[in-house]
């Protein structure tokens, strides 16, 4: 685990846009069970996580039409509430930042790391947008 004081402000970088943060297994099972749409973003101290994945993530969060439920796990944190959004991910391997959106607890769209890496935070946007226009 990394210590919280170098963690919190990226967490805030999410949770001040609107995320939610899931800290239990619990907690992300009754977020991705639940009817309607959910985005989750496996947030990450690594640079691609703070050039690319949050701030797309905050980009497509913006759009009108969105996800009813933006939240977000910590890789390196909590394990529990990690592993159990690394289940509903399969058969994506773990991998963070990551990015998914569920409709009605089903995987509809994913974005693995290797597809944060090396990408703009627009383009990263870009295409969770479409994701959003098609699924929420």
């Amino acid at each position: 685990m990394y210590p919280e004081y170098l963690v919190a402000p990226m967490r805030a970088d999410l949770t001040n846009a609107g995320f939610e943060e899931l800290k239990t297994a619990e907690e992300v099972k009754n977020a991705i069970e639940s009817a309607g749409t959910t985005f989750v973003v496996v947030n990450s101290v690594c640079g691609c996580a703070a050039a690319n994945a949050r701030p797309a993530a905050k980009i497509a969060a913006e759009n009108t039409k969105k996800p009813g439920k933006l939240v977000t796990v910590f890789a390196g944190m909590e394990k529990d509430a990690v592993d159990a959004a690394r289940e509903y991910m399969l058969p994506y391997p773990p991998s963070s930042p990551a990015m998914a959106l569920f409709k009605d607890g089903k995987l509809v769209h994913m974005i693995e790391r290797h597809q944060i890496e090396g990408r703009g935070a627009q383009m990263i946007a870009d295409n969770l947008i479409v994701a959003f226009e098609q699924y929420c």
